[in-house]
């Protein structure tokens, strides 16, 4: 059965990633998602894969008055 995550969910993900790893977050969310494919896990490829999306998405915006995540 396909593991389903939400974009609110992958969000978090990636915001709490950029978080703990900075500028690296982007490199970590793509060696867990190389790891995972590694290992046959398809599911779990795909959804780190969506966080490194979601990790690039976070890095382009910048935010403005009154915007954060929480």
């Amino acid at each position: 059965m396909p593991r389903m995550t939400s974009d609110l969910d992958t969000y978090r993900a990636a915001w709490l990633l950029v978080r703990q790893h900075g500028d690296e977050a982007g490199l970590v969310a793509a060696q867990r998602a190389d790891t995972l494919l590694a290992v046959g896990d398809l599911g779990g490829c795909r959804i780190w894969k969506r966080i490194l999306a979601a990790v690039v998405e976070l890095g382009r915006q910048e935010p403005g008055n009154g915007d954060r995540l929480q």
